[in-house]
C-alpha cells in the first residue's frame, strides 16, 4: 500500500517591517555649471545599491538622486544639476536570517530643495521603506493510493494558487526620437523627463510579453545661433519579450518593476546632424507567476482488512479572491504657486501617483492618495523664461472585493493612463487625470493534507466487540462514510445492502450494517 504524492509550491509573507529616514544636505553647484538665479523644478529618485539580510536585521544601502532645474543669470536660459545623497539604514525584523528572501519597496514622502545662494542649495527629504520577508515552501500531499488490499478513501478539491515561477530579471528599453523639422539641432541636453506608462505583462509559453508607452520630454540648448532653451516632447510605444523558463500561457502575473538606470544622449541622424534623442531604460523586474488549480487530494482513508491511520499536516493554501483592472479619475482646478510668474504658454506636465493608505474595509479596499502634478510653462515677462508649478490633487477610490477580510493580501499596481493640463487663465490650471490599476487579492484557507499513512493489523478484540449485524439510525451530520469507517465496512457494501444509489443520507434514516470482518 503506497501513497501517490504531489509537491505543492507555496509562498507567504512571514514578516513585515518599515522605517522612515530623513536626509538633509547642502549641495554645491559644480564649477562647470552656471550660477543659479531661481529654482524651476526638482525631481528625486531612490537608487538601491545593496540589501543585506542578517539575523533579525535588514541593511539598506543606497542613494537619493536629486535632479534640479534652475534659471541662470543669463536671460531666458536654464541649467540643471544632479546630486547623489548616500544613505545607510538598518531595519529590525525579528525572525529573518541570512539567506532569506526579502521584498523591499520605497517612496519619497517629501522632497524640498531651497536656494541658499547662487552656488549652493539645501536638500531635505523624507524616505519611507517597507520590507517583507517572503517564504517559499514546498509541501507534499497525497493525491491517490496504490493498494492490493481493500481500502476506502475519498478525495476533496481545494481551489488554490500555486507559485510556478519566482525570479528576478532585467528588461532594456531602447528608443530613438528625432526632432521635427521646425526645431533646430540639439547642442546639449539641459533636462529630461522619461516616464513609462500603461505597462502590461502577459504570460506566454516560456516567455512573458511586455508592452507600454514611453513619454519623453527634453529641454535642450539649440546649436549655433539658436543657443536658447528649446524643448521637445514625444510619446512612443514599446514592446518586447522576456525569456522565462516554466512560464505557460494564461498564468497569473504579479510583476514589480523599478527603473534602475536611465541614459539619454544625442545622436546624429542620417545627414550627420545632432537631431536624435536616444533613450535607454533598464527595468529591474521581480517576477512571480501563479497558476490556478483545483487541487484534488485524499481527504480521508480507512481500511477494511487493515487498520489505517492517516497522518496529516495543516497548511495554508493561497486562493485567488480577485484579479481585476480598474480606473480612477481625478480632476481639479489649481492656482500656480508663484503668482508673480504668470503663465503665457504651457510647455510640459507630468504627474506622480502617491498612495498614502490602502485599507481593507467591508467588501473592498479603500484607497487614499495624491496625484502630484508638475507643470513647466513659459512666463509672460517677455524674457522667454521657463518656470514650473506644483499641484497636489487628493483622491479617494474604492475597489470592490466581495468577501474580503483582514487576513487577505493584496497587490495593487498603479499607472498614469492620461494627464491633461490646460490654462484657465494666467494664474490657474485645469487638471484632469485618469489612473489605471491592476489589483490582485489573495486569501488563505486552512487544509489538513494527508502526507503519510500508518498501516497495522486489525485489533481483533475491537473487531469482535462490533455486532455482526446492526440497524444504525443516522443522526444529524452523520454520513455513510462515518458509518462505514466505524464498522470497517466498504461504502459499496452499505449502498448495496440498503439499496442506495448515492451516499446521501439524512437524520433518522435506518442503515443496515453487516460486519464484513470476522
Amino acid at each position: 500500500m503506497e501513497l501517490v504524492k504531489k509537491k505543492i509550491h507555496m509562498d507567504r509573507i512571514a514578516n513585515k517591517a518599515g522605517t522612515q529616514m530623513v536626509l538633509e544636505e547642502d549641495v554645491n553647484i559644480s564649477d562647470n555649471r552656471p550660477d543659479a538665479a531661481q529654482l524651476i523644478a526638482v525631481r528625486g529618485e531612490v537608487v538601491m545599491d545593496e540589501i543585506r539580510v542578517n539575523d533579525d536585521r535588514v541593511g539598506l544601502k543606497g542613494r537619493l538622486q536629486v535632479q534640479m532645474l534652475y534659471l541662470t543669470d543669463e536671460e531666458g536660459m536654464c541649467a540643471s544639476m544632479e546630486s547623489a545623497i548616500p544613505f545607510e539604514e538598518k531595519i529590525n525584523m525579528e525572525g529573518v536570517h541570512h539567506g532569506d528572501t526579502v521584498l523591499t519597496s520605497w517612496k519619497i514622502e517629501d522632497l524640498n530643495v531651497g536656494l541658499i545662494n547662487s552656488r549652493k542649495l539645501s536638500v531635505q527629504a523624507m524616505l519611507s521603506f517597507d520590507v517583507e520577508q517572503e517564504e517559499k515552501m514546498e509541501q507534499e500531499a497525497a493525491v491517490d493510493i496504490y493498494h492490493d488490499e481493500p481500502v476506502e478513501y475519498r478525495k476533496q478539491q481545494y481551489p488554490m494558487l500555486q507559485m510556478s515561477v519566482n525570479k528576478k530579471d532585467i528588461f532594456r528599453i531602447k528608443e530613438e526620437m528625432e526632432l521635427p523639422s521646425n526645431l533646430p539641432n540639439a547642442f546639449r541636453i539641459i533636462w529630461h523627463s522619461i516616464t513609462l506608462n500603461n505597462i502590461e505583462f502577459k504570460a506566454l509559453d516560456e516567455k512573458i510579453a511586455l508592452q507600454g508607452e514611453m513619454k519623453a520630454f527634453f529641454l535642450y540648448e539649440g546649436e549655433g545661433d539658436n543657443d536658447r532653451t528649446l524643448w521637445h516632447e514625444s510619446t512612443v510605444p514599446f514592446s518586447g519579450m522576456i525569456e522565462c523558463h516554466g512560464c505557460r500561457e494564461n498564468m497569473l502575473t504579479d510583476i514589480r518593476y523599478t527603473t534602475s538606470q536611465c541614459n539619454v544622449e544625442i545622436k546624429q541622424d542620417f545627414d550627420g546632424e545632432e537631431r536624435v534623442f536616444c533613450v535607454e531604460n533598464v527595468l529591474d523586474l521581480e517576477i512571480r507567476l501563479y497558476e490556478e488549480e483545483n487541487l484534488e487530494v485524499l481527504s480521508d482513508i480507512y481500511g477494511v482488512a487493515k487498520e489505517i491511520e492517516a497522518l496529516t499536516t495543516e497548511v495554508s493554501l493561497k486562493k485567488l479572491l480577485l484579479n481585476n483592472s480598474g480606473k480612477c479619475k481625478c480632476a481639479d482646478h489649481a492656482k500656480i504657486q508663484n503668482t508673480e510668474m504668470h503663465i503665457y504658454q504651457l510647455v510640459h506636465s507630468e504627474a506622480e501617483i502617491q498612495i498614502e493608505e490602502q485599507t481593507i474595509v467591508e467588501n473592498g479596499i479603500n484607497i487614499i492618495g495624491t496625484l502630484n502634478v508638475t507643470t513647466i510653462y513659459l512666463c509672460t515677462n517677455g524674457q522667454n523664461t521657463l518656470y514650473a508649478t506644483k499641484s497636489s490633487l487628493p483622491f479617494q477610490h474604492f475597489i470592490d472585493v466581495p468577501y474580503i477580510d483582514n487576513t487577505a493580501m493584496h497587490h495593487i499596481h498603479w499607472n498614469l493612463e492620461q494627464l491633461s493640463v490646460s490654462m484657465i487663465d494666467s494664474d490657474e490650471l485645469d487638471i484632469k487625470a485618469v489612473m489605471s490599476y491592476d489589483v490582485l487579492v489573495f486569501t488563505t484557507k486552512k487544509a489538513n493534507l494527508i502526507t503519510d499513512i500508518k498501516v497495522e493489523e486489525l485489533d481483533m478484540n475491537k473487531i469482535s466487540e462490533l455486532p455482526g449485524i446492526v440497524i444504525y439510525i443516522a443522526g444529524t451530520g452523520d454520513t455513510l462514510w462515518d458509518i462505514g469507517k466505524k464498522y470497517y465496512v466498504p461504502i459499496t457494501q452499505l449502498k448495496e445492502v440498503n439499496g442506495l444509489t448515492s451516499e446521501e443520507i439524512k437524520a433518522g434514516d435506518k442503515i443496515l450494517v453487516v460486519k464484513g470482518v470476522s
